[in-house]
């Protein structure tokens, strides 16, 4: 008897030991996404600005709720606007867009997360009665938040 307890305790470990081996291995997590590269990220800061001038010529505000950062700021001759002022300006201001086109278009990077777009736009319109500038230089500030870029802010000057 006092053989069979030593034997039986050993047992007992070995086949505990064998049972914890047996844990099962957690499953490998997904692989990350990888990483959006700048000439990505440019592509998709030049489309956006295209489709918030196209917007502004067909007086679509939606797009500027959608791209607009939640924080932006938009810099004019009239002051500085937040997204709520900017969209309420925009929804009852009368404009006629006749024609645009934006030239020289740069896309500097801050960080993988910041872009600074640069550019040249002629345009050809009215808004609340009033001719626009024929060419102004413009710029607008791009920020990626949850995978998404965003315009949080907007800046232009009559061309010389």
């Amino acid at each position: 008897m006092k053989r069979r307890f030593p034997m039986a305790i050993g047992f007992v470990l070995v086949v505990a030991s064998i049972a914890f081996a047996q844990e099962a291995t957690p499953a490998p997590s997904p692989a990350p996404k990888p990483a959006m590269s700048r000439a990505q990220s440019q592509k998709i800061i030049v489309a956006t600005e295209k489709k918030l001038w196209e917007a502004w010529k067909k007086q679509d505000s939606k797009p500027f709720k959608a791209y607009l950062s939640a924080d932006s700021l938009m810099v004019s001759d009239n002051g500085v606007a937040n997204k709520a002022a900017s969209l309420k300006e925009m929804s009852s201001m009368q404009c006629d867009v006749k024609s645009y086109d934006l030239s020289d278009i740069k896309v500097t990077f801050f960080s993988s997360d910041a872009a600074f777009l640069t550019y040249k736009a002629s345009q050809n319109g009215t808004c609340g009665g009033q001719t626009v500038p024929p060419a102004v230089w413009a710029s607008s500030l791009y920020v990626r938040r949850g995978g998404k870029w965003y315009a949080a802010s907007h800046q232009e000057t009559t061309a010389k």
